[in-house]
């Protein structure tokens, strides 16, 4: 029995894809954007690759919040209070997508991307007016503090949402959110990112295996969680050595080729 060439070919490329987004995931986010496309390439229906996506880059997920573990417990007081809303917009985003017309976000999420870009570049100069008015009313800010905490709730709720219908830039929109209502370092907004994130990407992964498991590739979901999780691991590595500026920089360019990737 002989291997057909053209699946070998393919099969590499969607571990490659894998990789890729597996490792942007954990930087920056927007891995979605890298095996969604290479999917729909290979004649996968749109929702077919959607979800096989989401479910094979849960793999990386893990291996970014495990890279990231020691900022994550540096900041488990935030961590605690908003994983319970990515967990219920996870939720709520992955029933929207089995039961809503693809088109609802059509429009919506290029607006999405675009104010999280913004706001990944303004959140330096946001964050330093933020802890200059706690240090106004006595306050130090810490990596346990929220500005503004229900706020910050209800947002990781909606982005929550967004996440579970689809996913690509949540990382960009977490960060720039986040960057506008906490008082942390980038890197610890990174970390709380890759969090939220595999929250919501565990929590729809596991409604589409129940609710929708004949239309899942799940050869597409192994390649691609082999790929995601090398990918993870990596990115976790590089990511965590990467100067604050850099890192924004990384962001600000995925985040802008994500929108002309949706624009056009």
């Amino acid at each position: 029995m002989t291997l057909d060439p053209t699946l070998i070919w393919q099969a590499l490329a969607i571990i490659a894809a894998g990789f890729g987004a597996g490792f942007i995931n954990v930087i920056v986010g927007s891995g979605t954007l890298i095996t969604f496309p290479v999917l729909l390439w290979f004649g996968l229906p749109a929702l077919t690759a959607n979800m096989s996506s989401n479910l094979g880059l849960v793999a990386g997920n893990f291996s970014g919040v495990w890279g990231y573990r020691k900022e994550i417990a540096a900041n488990s007081a935030i961590a605690r209070k908003l994983v319970l809303a990515s967990a219920i917009g996870g939720i709520i985003g992955a029933a929207l997508l089995l039961t809503l017309p693809s088109s609802v976000f059509d429009v919506a999420v290029p607006a999405l991307i675009a104010l999280g870009v913004l706001m990944v570049a303004l959140a330096p100069l946001v964050q330093k007016r933020t802890a200059a008015k706690l240090r106004a009313t006595g306050s130090r800010p810490n990596t346990q503090q929220m500005s503004r905490p229900a706020l910050t709730f209800i947002i990781v709720l909606l982005l929550g949402i967004y996440g579970g219908y689809f996913g690509a830039a949540q990382g960009v929109l977490l960060v720039g959110f986040l960057g506008m209502l906490l008082t942390i370092s980038l890197q610890s907004l990174n970390a709380l990112k890759n969090l939220l994130a595999a929250v919501v990407n565990v929590l729809s992964a596991a409604i589409f295996t129940v609710f929708a498991f004949n239309q899942i590739n799940w050869w597409v979901v192994l390649a691609i969680a082999c790929g995601a999780m090398l990918g993870g691991i990596a990115g976790a590595k590089v990511g965590r050595r990467l100067p604050p500026s850099v890192l924004r920089v990384v962001i600000i360019v995925v985040g802008l080729v994500a929108l002309l990737n949706m624009l056009f």
